[in-house]
């Protein structure tokens, strides 16, 4: 049984959320954090520090896939529209626990919802992928030179590179791609 911690926006949506969860599977809703092994949430970044340990699942009215990609970016484990079921809950609340990331359908189609093609025209360098889970991590090409010990103007490469092979006009684009092609992860 997972033990799930409600942080809601208000008492009429934890008291949903809870009668959802209730209802939706082998979930025991607890008060205390460090009972907890996952947080269930439609508050888009909770303030306690002890959420940003635990895996989370948020609920969002839209999950425009640029949200997606920020929850995912600053922590949460799943990300679901509002208006899952229960059953939807239950089972991204049991991948979050097992450590896996989840996107609802709904949301990620609109991912490929692109006039280009996904397909990578040349495979990524090694070199070429550990720079684009640098740029993920939203890291200016001066911190990506930096950690790496190498000079800008050779991450500019890299970044045109990539560019290209994943036929990306930005940055944003091109990690997107390289999370939807399973080249890097959050």
């Amino acid at each position: 049984m997972t033990r799930v911690l409600i942080a809601a926006s208000s008492p009429f949506a934890r008291a949903g959320l809870e009668a959802a969860l209730r209802a939706g599977g082998d979930v025991a809703i607890v008060a205390n954090p460090e009972e907890a092994d996952v947080i269930v949430t439609d508050i888009d970044s909770p303030d306690d520090d002890v959420a940003r340990e635990l895996p989370t699942v948020l609920l969002v009215a839209n999950p425009h896939p640029m949200a997606v990609a920020d929850a995912l970016r600053t922590g949460a484990r799943a990300v679901l529209s509002q208006d899952s079921t229960p059953a939807q809950i239950a089972a991204a609340i049991g991948a979050a626990a097992a450590g896996l990331v989840v996107i609802q359908p709904a949301g990620g189609e609109s991912w490929g919802a692109n006039s280009r093609p996904t397909i990578v025209s040349e495979p990524l360098t090694p070199r070429e992928i550990e720079v684009l889970g640098m740029m993920a991590e939203g890291l200016p090409n001066k911190a990506i030179a930096h950690r790496l010990g190498i000079s800008d103007h050779t991450v500019k490469f890299h970044a045109t590179s990539i560019l290209s092979k994943l036929n990306a006009g930005s940055r944003t684009e091109a990690v997107m791609l390289g999370l939807r092609q399973g080249l890097i992860m959050l």
